[in-house]
């Protein structure tokens, strides 16, 4: 039995962290669905989503030595997902991984792997990245500005400007068709 490495992307101020967390909570205790925390070269103090803080010379060391399923970089940042992932693939279950779009053809390459896209209108984006308070305005307008300009192959696509609720129950419904 194979599971689905379902992989999530879309633009900075989406809300994918967000729909990603009440996704879960909906889901319960469903053992099923696993969201392995990235390993990244921020501070754990740093503020944002709950990960592994490395060095980046700690980083290489885990890329080069193949305990990474998948890594890339944005914005200075070094991201990966541990290769572990792989137990929870074998034993049939969904492995959800925030990525990055550049990602995407590593992991269709390597595993059996949904792309899902959430993402919202892009003043909608700019009001959230605004009130993030972590970029100037010309940080948030590049930003904006590379979200227009990569096109994604999406499998689903989730518009996450309305309620949460709505986006968190799309999100978990697409989670557990990916459940084999």
């Amino acid at each position: 039995m194979t599971g689905t490495l379902v992989c999530v992307v879309g633009p900075s101020g989406a809300g994918k962290d967000s729909v990603m967390a009440a996704a879960r909570a909906l889901l319960g205790d469903d053992d099923r669905v696993v969201f392995p925390r990235r390993i990244l070269t921020r501070p754990a103090d740093a503020g944002g989503e709950d990960h592994v803080a490395v060095t980046p010379e700690k980083f290489v060391c885990l890329r080069d030595g193949g305990a990474l399923a998948l890594h890339w970089e944005a914005h200075g940042i070094a991201y990966g997902i541990a290769a572990t992932i792989a137990d929870d693939l074998a034993a049939g279950r969904a492995v959800v991984a925030n990525i990055s779009r550049t990602a995407i053809p590593a992991a269709r390459a390597a595993y059996d792997a949904i792309v899902v896209e959430i993402t919202a209108d892009a003043q909608v984006l700019a009001r959230r990245l605004a009130g993030r308070g972590r970029e100037t305005a010309a940080d948030i307008a590049g930003r904006l500005a590379r979200a227009s300009a990569l096109a994604i192959e999406a499998d689903e696509t989730i518009i996450n400007d309305g309620a949460l609720e709505e986006a968190a129950q799309a999100f978990a419904a697409i989670l557990k068709r990916a459940c084999r």
